[in-house]
């Protein structure tokens, strides 16, 4: 059957018949909430790059809390900056450091919150790489993958160990998903789930987080582990290999140009699927709607329902609160 006995029309005749048979639905459950956690007394510091976006002392952090969890968000995805670094990151997996204190600040706040502790060297080395950086006799440095896994493990059962309802590990060492699992099991922590970073491009999306971080390579890149942004089927053997190696959730980190890469891992596992909509895509539609070019609100919802109807389960985003309360009409 064709025109006049179709017209698609109908069913867009009102908005309560629009919303009946809307096939993708936005909610607050949907989202996940980054949060900077850093040292000193009351810091409650914007981020030039990420207009919204703030660094939170401890005594700050409360209040902050406070706002995710009355907006309806009901996951934090906590990034720490250290106080010291040094080449083998140890403030990652240090007891009390700034990720496992947060944790426990934020359960004692929030016990009902989901807290996601990710999982990385990159901000806590002084070099700035995901994995402990060797020296060649040529003078060439490298990260040395397996023995970065080592500190990714330690890293791991700390934060576990300080409340972590979920490890995000994002360092793209091969075989990490393995390590961190047989470290989390070996320790105790079988129930606690492992949202893996499995498909990272090496983008150029990140600098604005590099900036919240303070994690910026002192040298060279993360290309060598990072993916190459023309790459999909290697996706696939990285999301493969997670899969076989113990994750229960997979991640596609940028967004907005990888939305086949997305539709593809939803498409090819049965595992709930994240994407990250990262610090560059957050910064341009805030820079955009600052010059009154765009209708921000509008622009955020219809990217976050863009990214949930390509496949994502979950997404992790900077405009999460604010797209929460816009969904409540608040």
């Amino acid at each position: 059957m064709s025109f006049p006995i179709v017209r698609n029309r109908r069913l867009r005749h009102t908005a309560a018949l629009r919303s009946l048979v809307r096939e993708t639905v936005l909610t607050a459950d949907d989202f996940i909430y980054p949060i900077f956690v850093t040292y000193g007394m009351n810091v409650k510091e914007e981020i030039s790059s990420m207009p919204g976006v703030y660094h939170f002392s401890m005594d700050r952090l409360e209040e902050e809390i406070r706002r995710v969890t009355a907006s309806g968000v009901k996951a934090v995805l906590l990034f720490g900056v250290p106080e010291h670094k040094d080449a083998e990151g140890t403030s990652a997996y240090d007891p009390n450091g700034i990720v496992q204190e947060a944790t426990r600040a934020v359960k004692n706040w929030a016990p009902e919150l989901l807290v996601i502790a990710d999982t990385c060297l990159c901000q806590f080395t002084d070099h700035g790489h995901c994995g402990v950086v060797r020296v060649h006799e040529s003078g060439a440095a490298s990260v040395d993958n397996d023995a970065s896994l080592e500190l990714l493990v330690k890293t791991a059962v700390s934060q576990a160990e300080a409340g972590a309802d979920v490890i995000a590990p994002s360092n793209m060492m091969d075989g990490f998903v393995y390590a961190i699992r047989a470290g989390l099991d070996e320790a105790g922590f079988e129930h606690i789930p492992i949202l893996s970073y499995s498909v990272k491009y090496s983008s150029a999306f990140y600098g604005p987080f590099r900036e919240a971080a303070h994690s910026a390579p002192q040298f060279g890149d993360r290309k060598t582990y990072q993916m190459d942004p023309a790459n999909i089927r290697e996706a696939m053997r990285e999301a493969e290999s997670d899969v076989a190696e113990g994750a229960d959730m997979l991640m596609v980190k940028p967004g907005l140009a990888y939305l086949d890469v997305l539709r593809a891992l939803k498409e090819n596992f049965d595992l709930p699927v994240a994407v990250y909509n990262v610090s560059a895509e957050y910064s341009m539609v805030k820079a955009a709607a600052a010059n009154g070019w765009i209708d921000e609100q509008g622009i955020v919802l219809e990217l976050l329902t863009g990214m949930k109807r390509a496949g994502a389960d979950l997404i992790i985003t900077y405009h999460a609160v604010d797209a929460a309360n816009w969904l409540a009409g608040k």
